[in-house]
């Protein structure tokens, strides 16, 4: 649980109390003899890929209704690492509008009624609408990208998500030439929430990207996880992903997208601004105020508890496909 400490920031549970809660479904036997019968280094790349997520869990988990996808070919949106299994990623995360326990989504959020539901998209753009769910689903194809997620606690996570870049729903509003930012303003029920009646952040929940951020093609528009819709305790029905940064970035269940000329006030910024600035990109060179971020524990890895700690990478492992958004910037300014 996130309590405030004396200096007004808040009290994050140590990334040692992470339990593992490993699912180990095999078919590496299979994706060997495929990628044997195929050929070619590549293939046999994926197919290894593909065994190590089967083994992690990644394998549709019959839960939710089917979200088919393509693998992605963005550069950087297919990492090779084990992916983390479905019941820890659907168990064990942070939507404080459920509370503020890891387990508290997963418990309360059965209550958030995602149809009917339109995202609003307004501002400086010349195409201001709403778009109702079954519109966003159809604006473009579905691609599978397996993203890590690293969050400001120390621990993280790798995740197949299905959905589409986000700059193909900024090409659809086309943004007028004073927009430099790009707000997301999330949904704030207090009748469907529990969480949005404590004063631990100020609702609704809201964040922010500088518009070259929100162009990048890994930023993405997520409806998926596991080749299914979103759990509702994972964001749904919409929600952003962008793997460079930690996780409080990449706000669920979106209502509004709003098209700004000057930077947007967030909600932890707004909360704790001495620990938590508006870039907040992943970077193992800037400690939290509070706690280092050189290392993380990567969830569902042998040893659960006692899992040896992994070493962060800056952008998250993804510097050379973002590395140039901050040429010339000062990234300790950044935390």
């Amino acid at each position: 649980m996130i309590i405030r400490s004396t200096d007004h920031g808040f009290q994050h549970p140590l990334a040692s109390e992470i339990t593992a809660q490993g699912a180990y479904l095999g078919r590496r036997a299979w994706m060997q003899r495929l990628a044997l019968g195929a050929g070619g280094a590549a293939l046999a790349g994926w197919a290894s890929r593909d065994a190590l997520a089967q083994a992690a869990g990644t394998a549709r988990p019959n839960r939710l209704a089917a979200l088919p996808a393509v693998r992605s070919g963005v550069p950087g949106a297919q990492t090779m690492e084990k992916t983390t299994g479905y019941a820890d990623a659907s168990t064990y995360n942070n939507f404080y509008e459920f509370g503020t326990d890891k387990s508290d989504p997963a418990a309360h959020a059965h209550t958030l009624k995602t149809r009917p539901w339109t995202v609003s998209v307004e501002g400086l753009v010349n195409k201001p609408r709403t778009y109702g769910i079954d519109d966003l689903l159809k604006l473009a194809p579905m691609e599978e990208r397996i993203y890590r997620l690293r969050c400001v606690e120390g621990w993280s996570m790798v995740i197949p998500w299905v959905g589409f870049s986000l700059a193909e729903l900024i090409r659809q509003v086309e943004p007028q030439g004073s927009a430099k930012y790009v707000e997301f303003v999330t949904l704030a029920d207090r009748e469907t929430m529990p969480g949005v009646r404590s004063s631990v952040l100020l609702w609704p929940y809201v964040e922010g990207l500088r518009m070259d951020e929100a162009r990048h093609p890994l930023t993405l528009l997520a409806f998926g996880m596991y080749g299914e819709v979103l759990p509702n305790q994972n964001g749904a029905p919409v929600r952003l992903v962008v793997p460079w940064k930690y996780g409080f970035k990449s706000g669920k269940s979106l209502v509004k997208i709003r098209f700004v000329e000057k930077e947007p006030k967030t909600a932890w910024n707004i909360a704790a601004p001495q620990e938590y600035g508006f870039y907040s990109n992943v970077n193992p060179d800037v400690p939290h105020p509070r706690w280092s971020q050189a290392t993380e524990r990567r969830l569902g890895d042998e040893g659960g508890l006692f899992a040896k700690r992994r070493k962060t990478e800056r952008f998250n492992g993804y510097e050379a496909q973002v590395g140039q958004l901050y040429a010339g910037m000062d990234l300790k300014k950044f935390y």
